[in-house]
């Protein structure tokens, strides 16, 4: 008998050895890149040595160069029965992104053999992508943003043989209405799994019951069971610490149909929260007569979500309004390009903002970015389309949504159902059926396939035509009606609309460029200036918009509002407004934040008010202003505290006090959107200050008038050397980590300089590399890969990338008639 127990046990290894488990490795390195167009580049036999290079995630249009000719958009414009026809410049960016480009990489899969199951997974590739494998055909998926699988097994040989992996993309003019990048900008991954698995996003996670004591969570696992065998289906939940606080096991029948629903119970969870990322992980393992054939892992928060009448957005039982902010997917200088580094620092940014959701405009995310959402507990509105069949760019969804949008939303919600972070559902942003009388029925449409593959969150869609969409009722359909600006007509939706509650799904394109600043001091709607800037002292906005506090008084005025969902957080690249016909403009002006990732001064007036957690005290503008001396020069100040007093050279300018009796009554009247009411309840203004070099000084007072906190600027002298400040002292050493480091220039006493405009030039040393860099400026045609970078107003930003060797990285710094300067990164190995 013991004989025959070591002899069963002995093969039972060696059985479970042949039936190794699943493997994902990620295609990162080893890819060759062209933008000739050969059809022969899917063969196999073919020669790619003349090819470039690149790593994955790899965005070919980022390098430039810029030129207008890149993306004209050709507009005809019918006024008084004359036809005139417009050409708009740097709308996608002034990149090239358009045009076809080709990539290959070999794989092998080691031990593969018969039964084995192999699947290649695209994170997003811009865009129509066709896939080949081995000289063949595998598939094709044209939504350049969304996720997509192919089965390859068939495809693939056996033996630990080399397997070619092609790809063509193609990029149409006209195909967008911003930079969307191209080429591989996403990961792209090979699963291989046994004949009996978990397919790809095969688990659903919910936790259908919540309270103090306990969590019940719903597991759905779909299981692939080919062929005779008694197959056994093992689920756990791990906690953070990888402890196991549930687990249950279940035999699979044919009578599930090919997917297993399981109860779990987890006391005392700990909740998902707004910066209180608490996550567990579902551990599911398949076995076929005892041994394990597979095993997923899906990571999942317990959290719950509620849309309440009057009340608005519910997450864990209390009120939560969302601070919110729109953001493109491009990462400014790295273009497309996915980099987790890039994507933490801007939630980072975000958060010192007092951001609690992102909404992914106007597109699908990239993975990384929602795992990081739940590693930082920020929310996310998860958004599809753009567009949907009827066109508002000739080449763009229109073309395909008959045919594919059920599938791009089936991936969607499969792939992002089971992640804390994603709270709500978004299927459309101003689409054009809006205004068709059955534009409702398409809205419908969509929101059912959201309820049938997930009925635990919300949908949404970016309405922008309150009038079209009241009387052909796609408001009414909608889980939460979503109004991109408008906000002056919430009172009459809620009136109208049943579900007794609005959403600012997008607000307040506001516009700003850094440290620029215009005279007179004047609301203004789309003003131009000779220099394609505008003024930073936030007094200008969009035609279609309004100012910052014109919504903050309605979200905090009006119960049944959920909150607001600014455009934007950041700038991005295109959509130069309102210098669409303006070249060299060619990224946007819209952001809180501008492209480098500096913090305008709106980003302090939003901080003011949302971060609670945080004092803020900003003065704007800065106090250089040669040539100008006895003129009015109005000063602004940005705080949290209700008053605050301003001194110039020590003499007072008297004190301000937020005028909190501002209220909605007869606050959207004519008169009123052209003076600063409603300004005056959360900025602190001096209109007549005039400058003299010198001090500016605030004095901060709370509510009993005490003082609290102050600041000071002073005019700088003649520029003396650059300052250097990363953003992380310590990256990681693994070909991929970023460290951001701001470049300022400072006068000898180490006053900042804004105004100086300069070229610097970089050097970098050690276990690292020149990345990118930005500085801000949305008309400035530096590329952003050259270790190169004018200054905007006195600042920009250089990133350095590791190496896979750990070691010191030194960034050196120089620019003529200023002393240069160096500053040192450690890389080093998790």
């Amino acid at each position: 008998m013991k004989r025959f127990l070591s002899v069963w046990i002995a093969l039972l290894i060696v059985l479970s050895a042949l039936c190794a488990t699943r493997s994902t490795v990620s295609l990162e390195q080893g890819w060759k890149f062209t933008r000739n167009d050969d059809p022969k580049a899917s063969e196999v036999v073919y020669d790619d040595s003349n090819w470039q290079t690149v790593r994955v995630p790899h965005d070919w249009a980022i390098y430039g160069p810029f030129a207008k000719e890149n993306d004209i958009h050709r507009m005809a414009i019918v006024q008084d029965g004359q036809t005139t026809a417009i050409e708009h410049y740097g709308r996608t960016g002034g990149l090239p992104f358009t045009g076809v480009g080709w990539y290959r990489n070999t794989f092998t899969i080691p031990g593969h053999r018969e039964g084995r199951r192999v699947i290649v997974r695209f994170d997003g590739a811009m865009s129509n992508a066709r896939v080949f494998v081995n000289g063949k055909e595998a598939g094709y998926w044209p939504n350049g943003y969304n996720a997509f699988c192919f089965d390859i097994t068939d495809l693939v040989h056996n033996d630990g043989q080399d397997n070619l992996l092609a790809v063509r993309l193609e990029n149409f003019e006209e195909q967008s209405r911003w930079y969307p990048g191209a080429g591989l900008y996403r990961n792209v991954h090979i699963i291989t799994t046994n004949e009996a698995y978990i397919p790809v996003w095969g688990t659903y996670v919910t936790t259908p019951e919540v309270n103090g004591k306990f969590a019940r969570v719903n597991v759905k696992t779909k299981v692939i069971t080919p062929g005779e065998g008694n197959y056994r289906l093992v689920t756990e939940i791990n906690d953070a610490s990888s402890r196991v606080v549930a687990s249950d096991e279940a035999w699979v029948s044919p009578y599930d149909l090919g997917e297993i629903s399981r109860d779990l119970f987890v006391e005392n969870p700990l909740l998902w929260d707004i910066r209180q990322p608490n996550m567990y992980r579902v551990i599911s393992k398949l076995y076929k007569d005892g041994i394990l054939m597979d095993e997923y892992s899906t990571p999942f928060g317990i959290r719950t979500i509620e849309i309440v009448a009057d009340e608005g957005f519910i997450l864990n039982g209390r009120k939560v309004k969302f601070q919110g902010v729109c953001l493109h997917h491009d990462l400014g200088p790295l273009g497309a390009a996915v980099n987790e580094a890039a994507i933490r620092r801007q939630i980072r940014i975000m958060q010192d903002m007092g951001v609690n959701a992102i909404r992914t405009s106007h597109n699908m995310p990239a993975p990384e970015y929602v795992r990081i959402a739940d590693e930082m507990g920020m929310m996310l509105m998860v958004e599809t389309f753009d567009e949907w069949a009827i066109a508002k760019v000739k080449n763009g969804y229109n073309r395909y949504f008959d045919e594919w949008a059920e599938k791009d939303i089936v991936n969607v919600i499969h792939h992002y159902r089971n992640n804390p972070s994603v709270v709500m559902w978004c299927i459309g942003n101003e689409v054009e059926e809006q205004s068709n009388k059955q534009g409702a029925r398409v809205a419908r449409f969509l929101q059912d396939i959201c309820h049938r593959e997930d009925p635990t969150r919300p949908v949404t869609n970016g309405m922008d035509r309150p009038d079209h969409v009241f009387s052909n009722h796609m408001a009414a359909i909608m889980d939460v009606p979503g109004f991109n600006y408008r906000s002056f007509r919430y009172q009459e939706a809620y009136e109208r609309l049943p579900q007794q509650l609005v959403l600012g799904s997008e607000t307040t394109s506001a516009l700003s460029s850094r440290g620029v600043y215009k005279f007179p001091v004047e609301r203004r709607s789309m003003a131009m200036y000779d220099d394609h800037q505008a003024s930073s002292y936030d007094v200008e906005h969009a035609a279609w918009s309004n100012l910052p506090e014109d919504d903050f008084i309605q979200h905090d005025d009006l119960p049944y509002t959920m909150g607001e969902f600014i455009w934007t957080g950041f700038d991005y690249l295109g959509e130069p407004t309102p210098y669409y016909s303006a070249w060299p403009s060619h990224s946007s002006l819209f952001g809180a934040v501008d492209l480098a990732g500096i913090p305008k001064d709106r980003f302090y007036l939003y901080r003011s008010h949302w971060n609670k957690e945080e004092e803020t005290l900003h003065i704007l503008p800065h106090w250089n202003w040669g040539g100008r001396e006895g003129e009015v020069i109005p000063v602004f100040v940005y705080t949290s505290w209700p008053s605050a007093e301003l001194f110039i050279n020590g003499k007072s300018q008297g004190k301000r006090t937020k005028d909190l009796s501002v209220s909605l009554e007869g606050s959207y009247t004519e008169e009123a959107q052209k003076n600063f009411e409603r300004q005056r309840r959360y900025r602190l203004m001096w209109m007549d200050t005039r400058y003299e070099p010198g001090t500016v000084k605030v004095v901060a007072y709370d509510e009993q008038g005490n003082a609290v906190a102050e600041k000071e600027i002073r005019t700088a002298g003649k520029p003396h050397r650059l300052v250097l400040e990363a953003d992380r002292a310590i990256i990681n050493a693994d070909g991929k980590d970023l460290a951001f480091i701001t470049v300022s220039v400072v006068d000898k006493d180490g006053n900042p300089c804004p105004d100086v405009n300069q070229l610097v030039k970089f050097n970098v040393k050690g276990a690292g590399s020149y990345r990118a860099g930005a500085n801000g400026d949305p008309t400035s045609l530096d590329l952003f890969h050259l270790p190169q970078m004018h200054l905007f107003n006195g600042k920009l930003v250089a990133v350095v990338e590791s190496t896979e060797v750990p070691g010191a990285i030194t960034l050196e710094a120089t620019s003529n008639g200023l002393r240069k300067t160096s500053i040192k990164i450690k890389a080093k190995k998790d």
